[in-house]
């Protein structure tokens, strides 16, 4: 029984990779404390923390609040195991691993925190909408991202000893030859970025490419944008299309304009003819939905002598850019147009021919 009890001992002293055993079982316990101390910070600090966020009247102390909390949890693991692996007395090899595993969740302990605080700037970022696009903000909120993971996986890679240079020499060569091969992709890249940065066009906007597509902007990708047509098809666009076409935004248009040419017959008097031009005009000068003539150009005029009609021109411009309503009102004015033109006691030309036949006698 005692050469059992020595061989205990002695196992138990000499623990796992000549570390003892009560140490180890320290070490786990320091860890286990650690534990429940974070649960214990997120529950009283952080989310009371975020319930006096929530009271103020701005909102970017709840963006960094949230984006800060899984970095705020995760310090007490890091603290925990630094202190469990500081009490343990281990070898040269295995305290070579700690310092270096201490080091690396330092690291990510600080690139997340630079990580995450893209998030509030992003969201400060979003009020300048007069100067970059969201689209743009998005665009460069992931471009930072991927540039502190890259850098932060760097970091972590060096403090174990692995060389990053190399990596990145093999990469820049295998760069060079994707490159060669994807110009088009580079292409439409370059071309969505000037899209964004001289806001061309926006989500929602109504587009025209000519000879490309014509609808509504739905998203502005890195490659391709999607435009749905008016029948409710999708169509991503490569987006050198938008450098390479000209380009229509119906959507920027200031207002919707109505240009009508009207046949009158050529039996209509001088007389008729004036007063069928000033009641069109009065019309839609005493009309609201129409834009005053010192805004917009506004014309009602006899035009020309064509072959079978005497032209009268109507030229103006409505207060509304939506279609829907821009069509009710060419109808109103339509209709009024034709209840002027009947009151009086003119008619509407149509194109027709007359014929003179000579009798020989």
């Amino acid at each position: 029984m005692n050469d059992f009890i020595e061989i205990f001992l002695s196992v138990w002293n000499q623990g796992v990779f000549g570390v003892n055993l009560n140490n180890v079982l320290i070490g786990v316990i320091i860890l286990f404390i650690f534990f429940i101390f974070r649960s214990l910070f997120s529950k009283i600090v952080i989310n009371r923390l975020k319930s006096f966020a929530k009271r103020s009247r701005t909102k970017i102390d709840d963006e960094v609040l949230e984006a800060f909390d899984g970095p705020l949890r995760f310090i007490p693991i890091v603290i925990g195991v630094y202190i469990s692996t500081q009490y343990i007395d281990l070898n040269q090899t295995l305290e070579t691993f700690t310092i270096n595993l201490n080091r690396s969740l330092i690291t990510i302990q600080i690139f997340w925190f630079l990580y995450k605080l893209i998030d509030p700037l992003s969201f400060l970022m979003h009020k300048l909408g007069d100067v970059l696009t969201n689209d743009l903000i998005d665009w460069g909120v992931r471009i930072l991202k991927f540039i502190i993971f890259v850098i932060g996986a760097a970091a972590v890679l060096e403090v174990w000893g692995i060389k990053v240079g190399p990596i990145l020499a093999g990469l820049g060569l295998l760069s060079v030859a994707v490159a060669l091969g994807a110009q088009d992709l580079f292409k439409n890249l370059i071309s969505g970025i000037l899209i964004l940065l001289e806001k061309r066009f926006q989500n929602g906007d109504w587009i025209k490419v000519e000879n490309v597509v014509e609808g509504t902007v739905e998203k502005i990708g890195f490659r391709s944008t999607l435009v749905r047509r008016f029948d409710s098809s999708p169509v991503m666009v490569p987006n050198f299309n938008f450098a390479e076409n000209a380009v229509t935004n119906f959507s920027n248009m200031q207002n919707r304009r109505i240009y009508w040419t009207i046949g009158l017959e050529y039996k209509t008097t001088h007389e008729q003819l004036k007063n069928i031009r000033n009641q069109i005009e009065s019309y839609i000068i005493n009309n609201g939905s129409f834009v005053k003539s010192s805004e917009q150009p506004l014309f009602v005029r006899i035009e020309k002598f064509s072959d079978s009609s005497i032209d009268l021109l109507i030229y103006c411009f409505v207060t509304t850019k939506v279609w829907g309503e821009w069509l009710s009102i060419k109808e109103e004015l339509a209709l009024e147009v034709k209840n002027i033109v009947e009151n009086n006691k003119a008619g509407f030309a149509f194109p027709s021919q007359s014929i003179y036949i000579e009798k020989n006698q």
